[in-house]
């Protein structure tokens, strides 16, 4: 891993893939334990989380659905502080039991937003599972239930995340150096 730029911005490695993949699977033991055999329904939040997703229910064993949703709120490397619904569930959660993976939950507020919005369909249940989460950024009352990695505040890319678009391919994860 070496420093890579990103259009004005310089980032350094942070996180190695391997580290990504051994936090990805104890996740992905623990959520395996609270669901087996319930069929659950994992929202992916688009864009960031679709490796996440991906490298997450592989890892599930038993029957489950995947579907996605589309938030943003972000320009740059600030949060804009309001979240844009782009794409909604196309499904019904009635009565299931509802995964909410994200990539990353800094402020809290695309996590708040989404519940909102999938506790009016009235699922069984609904909890968060994220690949970092930052708990001094962090501004919500709802429980982050699976979090793989914990980090600062620092802005960070790779591995599903990204600046202004660019970034989300790499392997590893990245963090802005200026």
């Amino acid at each position: 891993m070496c420093m890579i730029q990103l259009h004005n911005k310089k980032f350094k490695p942070f996180i190695t893939k391997e580290e990504i993949n051994s936090a990805v699977l104890k996740m992905a033991e623990k959520i395996q334990l609270d669901y087996e055999g319930m069929n659950p329904v994992f929202i992916g939040v688009l864009n960031g989380s679709f490796l996440i997703v991906a490298d997450l229910v592989r890892e599930f064993t038993g029957n489950c659905e995947v579907s996605f949703v589309k938030m943003a709120s972000y320009e740059g490397i600030n949060t804009t502080g309001v979240v844009n619904e782009l794409i909604g569930l196309n499904h019904s959660i009635e009565n299931r039991h509802v995964v909410i993976i994200e990539d990353i939950v800094d402020s809290g507020n695309t996590i708040e937003k989404l519940v909102g919005l999938i506790r009016k369909d009235k699922p069984a249940s609904v909890k968060i599972a994220t690949l970092l989460y930052k708990p001094k950024a962090y501004q919500k009352n709802i429980s982050i239930d699976y979090a793989a990695i914990e980090v600062g505040n620092e802005f960070l890319v790779g591995y599903g995340l990204d600046y202004d678009g660019l970034g989300r391919n790499l392997k590893d994860i990245y963090i802005i150096t200026e």
